[in-house]
């Protein structure tokens, strides 16, 4: 064979290995998307369903019952994490991914079809619960699994890139769960209509996209990381197996904290801040959100890109440090405006550095365990942590509101950050110390 015909042959190879990686990614973040649009038209539709399942003539209370429920159910997420790590470093990537999207489908059945308070009494938030601990546990192990998938199937020079669309993804559930609300706003119902039955079409929705999901990560292919750590060690997966690595555990929990806190304020909770705290109407408030959210998304590859250019820690710190110094006067100026627009912008300058942890989480995470536990390591610890610190964040600022205090939450979340900043400053880049390659 000639030196051409070698060369066509290699870049050949080089084309079809890169459309595999791009078809895996593709499908993997297109799951991620369904699963967190399902948990997000929860909140996106918060304001309309409420009051069918906690009758109250206070909308702050209806609002922090809602907000408690979205907390307590990510006391599910750390045996969702282990849950579903398991079966990921045990049995492979797909099929934790296939389960965990499956689960989440009947979550949002159960919700689409639960009768109201008016119906059926105390019954009624019971059963909305159940389907939120359904959907907290398959959330749970969704991090973990395509955290680590995502990271797998990349390119090693383009990793930070490739990993940042696990955000992308998870922001466009968001916004996917708006779009649906403006639809449903502007184009096809009344706001009685949306209150009475209206609310529950997106989880309707939601289901079938999970569904629609499911069928499509079967046909993934598994990860050459796990089919290489299976001819090394036999998989795993054990609890006993991940704490071999304490340092490595305790980092996932210590760059976390301040970020999933950062990251559940500036999505979940500014929609309830804007129409609750600085006025807006409904129809401003999904503008806003809608926009910020675009920009946001749009933020994740740039920066997942400039990491692996740069590096990791380098950004994490930009995080910390801006995030630390901005956050009070950003939330304190917010809640004193007016203006959609300029709502719109400061919501925009918190994610300019909030997109510094969101972009590379996953991949710094993922860096940081050899392959036979990684998915349990990158999917427990952090499901704790966001238990602990992200899905609480709604309720503690409602709850300081509700106190007429609510300026202390913007303390609490600048304090939560500077904790990770810490972390941050000591921490060594995964960039450049990876365990991608070890597969004990």
């Amino acid at each position: 064979m000639t030196d051409q015909a070698i060369k066509s042959a290699d870049d050949h190879f080089d084309i079809q290995d890169v459309e595999r990686r791009i078809k895996a990614i593709f499908i993997g973040s297109i799951g991620n998307l369904v699963e967190w649009y399902d948990f997000y038209a929860y909140t996106a539709f918060a304001l309309y369903f409420a009051p069918a399942f906690f009758p109250n003539s206070d909308p702050v209370v209806q609002q922090l019952n809602a907000a408690v429920l979205f907390a307590a159910t990510f006391l599910m997420r750390p045996l969702g994490g282990w849950l579903f790590g398991f079966i990921a470093d045990r049995y492979g990537r797909r099929l934790s991914l296939t389960l965990s999207v499956v689960c989440m489908c009947f979550g949002s059945l159960i919700i689409a079809v639960t009768p109201t308070y008016a119906t059926i009494g105390f019954a009624a938030p019971a059963i909305l619960a159940l389907a939120r601990i359904i959907e907290g546990l398959s959330l749970g192990g969704e991090y973990g699994a395509s955290a680590t998938y995502l990271t797998e199937v990349a390119d090693p020079r383009h990793r930070g890139f490739y990993s940042s669309f696990q955000y992308v993804t998870l922001i466009g559930g968001q916004l996917t769960a708006i779009m649906v609300l403006l639809l449903l706003q502007k184009v096809f119902l009344t706001p009685d209509q949306l209150k009475d039955w209206g609310w529950r079409i997106p989880f309707v929705i939601g289901a079938l996209l999970a569904i629609f999901a499911a069928v499509m990560r079967r046909n993934l292919h598994e990860t050459d990381a796990f089919e290489e750590a299976k001819k090394l060690t036999k998989p795993t997966g054990s609890i006993r197996g991940l704490l071999k690595y304490p340092r490595e555990l305790l980092l996932v929990v210590g760059l976390t904290a301040g970020g999933t806190a950062a990251f559940y304020t500036f999505t979940t909770y500014m929609q309830t801040f804007v129409k609750l705290s600085v006025g807006l109407t409904e129809d401003q408030t999904t503008t806003v959100i809608f926009g910020s959210l675009i920009f946001a998304t749009l933020l994740q590859p740039i920066y997942g890109a400039l990491s692996d250019r740069i590096g990791r820690k380098p950004l994490l710190i930009f995080f910390g440090a801006a995030g630390t110094l901005a956050t009070v006067p950003i939330l304190t100026t917010l809640k004193e405006t007016k203006s959609p627009f300029t709502a719109f912008l400061l919501i925009c300058a918190a994610w300019i550095f909030v997109a510094g942890y969101t972009s590379i989480n996953a991949v710094v995470k993922a860096e940081l365990f050899p392959t036979n536990v990684r998915a349990l390591g990158v999917g427990l610890p952090y499901a704790i942590t966001v238990s602990l610190f992200g899905g609480t964040a709604p309720a503690v600022a409602l709850y300081f509101k509700t106190m007429g205090h609510e300026d202390w939450f913007y303390y609490y979340l600048s304090g939560m950050i500077f904790l990770s900043l810490l972390i941050y400053a000591t921490m060594r880049d995964t960039k450049h110390a990876s365990a991608m390659h070890r597969h004990e």
